[in-house]
């Protein structure tokens, strides 16, 4: 049986912690400089740590506790009144991630799967949504998801 669980068991048997953090402090380097200030790229590495942890709710809460922080206030600080430019940082991730994964043959996939919303409490059924047509004919409001997969070798 495939699931995430066994996946997150079988990579961590197969990284090396050192080369891991060798490869995180390379990333933290390139985007240093798009921040005025040292706290800003601080609060910037853990909010990446927290959001590759295991955690199961990833906010500023649950990354500050993990971090070992009494409250969220730093990452709250980065994501709301921090200098520092966002799109650069980004960027810079895409270009790391891009120089170190990427496949001469890998192609992007762009699936737009929309989820049906149903009842008064659904998770944004109070905002406007896409009609869609169903597969099966009916016309019903549907929340689009952007779902982005990793680039794979095309297959011959």
């Amino acid at each position: 049986m495939w699931n995430t669980e066994a996946a997150a068991v079988a990579a961590a048997h197969s990284v090396d912690p050192d080369r891991w953090r060798a490869a995180f402090g390379d990333v933290v380097d390139r985007i240093a400089p798009l921040f005025a200030r040292y706290e800003p790229l601080r609060h910037a590495a853990g909010l990446m740590l927290g959001m590759l942890s295991g955690l199961d709710r990833k906010n500023c809460w649950t990354i500050a506790e993990h971090r070992g922080q009494p409250t969220p206030h730093g990452l709250q600080h980065l994501l709301a009144r921090a200098v520092w430019d966002a799109d650069a940082v980004r960027d810079a991730l895409r270009t790391s991630v891009v120089e170190h994964f990427a496949d001469p043959g890998a192609v992007l996939v762009i699936d737009e799967t929309g989820d049906l919303k149903k009842g008064a409490h659904s998770v944004g059924a109070g905002a406007p949504v896409h009609r869609h047509r169903g597969s099966g004919g009916e016309r019903a409001g549907r929340r689009v998801r952007d779902l982005r997969r990793p680039p794979r070798p095309l297959i011959s």
